[in-house]
């Protein structure tokens, strides 16, 4: 299996993966809205490929922290894997790789809004841990974030405010 960045001819393929993880289309109308904004990174769009075939994508995308000041951060959303491959360990290569991609291209911390038990395994805790806070109710262990370098988010607490593309319609 590898993992590398999306294609233009892998869309449609990245749009039926995410419709079939999460048995809805809004995912995939997220991917849509990111893709149009000016928080997509296009090198951060990655896909998983097994035999040939896309199985897995992942997006991070800009996103910022509001406090004192506006820190850059980037936020991880979505993440699919086919059904039928779940728990296979393509989820975890995904995120390893996504995490080392965003630290090349100079970003230095991510934010989650995901499984508590799932995401600590790369690092990920508790945003409260810095005063960063979700703009609305979310429970506090599945709000995280990661620093991609030591000490990135140290006094850079805020209010994490969802772009647009975010809001559901």
């Amino acid at each position: 299996m590898i993992i590398r960045k999306e294609k233009s001819e892998d869309l449609q393929r990245i749009y039926e993966i995410n419709e079939q993880a999460f048995k809805q289309k809004t995912e995939s109308e997220l991917i849509r809205k990111i893709r149009a904004s000016k928080n997509f990174i296009p090198k951060l769009s990655l896909v998983a490929v097994k035999n040939g075939r896309i199985v897995g994508h992942i997006l991070f995308s800009k996103i910022k922290i509001k406090g004192e000041k506006e820190y850059e951060s980037l936020i991880l959303a979505p993440i699919a894997v086919l059904p039928e491959l779940q728990k296979q360990g393509i989820g975890r290569k995904l995120i390893t790789e996504g995490l080392k991609k965003a630290r090349e291209l100079g970003f230095s911390s991510i934010i989650v809004l995901g499984h508590k038990d799932y995401y600590p395994k790369f690092g990920f805790e508790k945003a409260s841990k810095w005063k960063i806070k979700c703009s609305f109710d979310v429970p506090d262990e599945a709000f995280m974030a990661i620093e991609l370098n030591s000490g990135a988010l140290k006094g850079k607490s805020g209010i994490i405010e969802f772009p647009k593309e975010f809001q559901i319609e």
